[in-house]
């Protein structure tokens, strides 16, 4: 069992930046690749960004490329989420999810969720 907990939501005006942070417990944190998901109102859930297990390899949707940022430090058993840039499409809820194995965009293929954080911004 791997519990995930997110933090650093809040509302930001548009080219602003947020930090998120997804602070794990539970199972050895280095086993599992940690991915970013999002949500808004009314939309199914969007993947944003995904790390593997190392921090060695990570990747992005297109959306997203070139603004935010994923890392983790497995010494600390986090892993954040950076993002610059921001745009009033980005708003939605945040989710950090933990698997076992390599890094998926597939949000069905995740084990394990944080409760989410909201992420509004403004225009």
């Amino acid at each position: 069992q791997v519990q995930l907990v997110e933090s650093g939501g809040g509302l930001v005006q548009a080219g602003g930046s947020l930090r998120l942070s997804c602070a794990a417990s539970g199972r050895t944190f280095s086993n599992y690749a940690i991915g970013w998901f999002r949500q808004a109102p009314g939309k199914e859930r969007e993947f944003v960004t995904a790390i593997s297990g190392s921090g060695g390899t990570n990747y992005y949707a297109d959306s997203v490329k070139g603004r935010f940022t994923i890392s983790r430090h497995n010494a600390q058993n986090t892993a954040s989420l950076l993002m610059n840039s921001l745009k009033p499409e980005d708003t939605a809820v945040y989710y950090c999810a933990a698997r076992w194995g390599s890094k998926s965009s597939n949000f069905r293929e995740y084990d394990y969720w944080g409760q989410g954080t909201q992420v509004t911004v403004s225009s």
